[in-house]
């Protein structure tokens, strides 16, 4: 099912896209910082988390040049981003709160701007899913892939890839069959993912892990038998 024509798809400002992308930057190019990188590691890891989605997404799209090549603006900024974590990362680091908060506004913000872009070319709903879900993690997956660790998309965590699928598919649901106004569904599908990503890291909440449900079923009708054989 398609959820909207291209001529009805959400349209994202270009200023809410680069804030988003800049926000990226900068958690990207702290983590560099912490870690100690020189300033070319530095700089690679604020472009990978703070373009690597959008770039995916582009590359998967075939629309043409990603838009972070195109764009004039997308590359000095996240070099100037960059440069800001460079010479002021102990500073910013204190800051804890405020860029746990700004991250998850920027999971939301490129859920809904990647599932714009796959609306925009007419992909099915669970194309939109999967573009919007991939333009909010894989800055992140390519970031955790130049440290060379398991990403953190992939471990039992606080909700990240799970707060975008979840965002994701509500804005399936509510540009399609419910049929809200595009600038609500924007609204609610940011605030939700944010909500979702914050009171993961808050409450301890963590993605679930696999479950072997035969396993698990034997293991309980086992301890009911032995529950049995005790009271009788």
């Amino acid at each position: 099912m398609e959820i909207l024509a291209a001529t009805e798809a959400l349209r994202v400002p270009a200023a809410v896209d680069l804030t988003a992308i800049v926000i990226g930057a900068l958690t990207g190019g702290l983590l560099a910082a912490r870690e100690g990188f020189a300033v070319s590691g530095v700089l690679l890891l604020a472009v990978s988390t703070g373009l690597g989605g959008g770039l995916i997404r582009d590359v998967l799209l075939a629309e043409g040049p990603p838009v972070a090549l195109t764009n004039p603006a997308y590359l000095p900024t996240v070099a100037i981003t960059a440069g800001v974590t460079f010479f002021f990362s102990g500073w910013m680091s204190r800051l804890t709160a405020l860029l746990v908060g700004l991250d998850a506004v920027t999971l939301g913000f490129f859920t809904v701007i990647g599932a714009q872009k796959a609306q925009l070319v007419g992909l099915p709903s669970a194309s939109v899913v999967f573009i919007g879900t991939l333009t909010a993690v894989g800055g992140a997956v390519i970031r955790d892939v130049l440290l060379a660790q398991r990403a953190d998309i992939v471990q039992p965590g606080p909700y990240n890839a799970v707060a975008a699928l979840i965002g994701a598919a509500a804005l399936t649901v509510l540009a399609g069959p419910v049929g809200l106004d595009p600038l609500p569904v924007a609204a609610i599908v940011i605030v939700l993912v944010a909500v979702l990503r914050i009171l993961s890291v808050w409450r301890g909440w963590e993605a679930p892990v696999a479950v072997d449900l035969p396993l698990h079923a034997r293991n309980r009708l086992g301890r009911r038998r032995r529950r049995r054989h005790d009271d009788s």
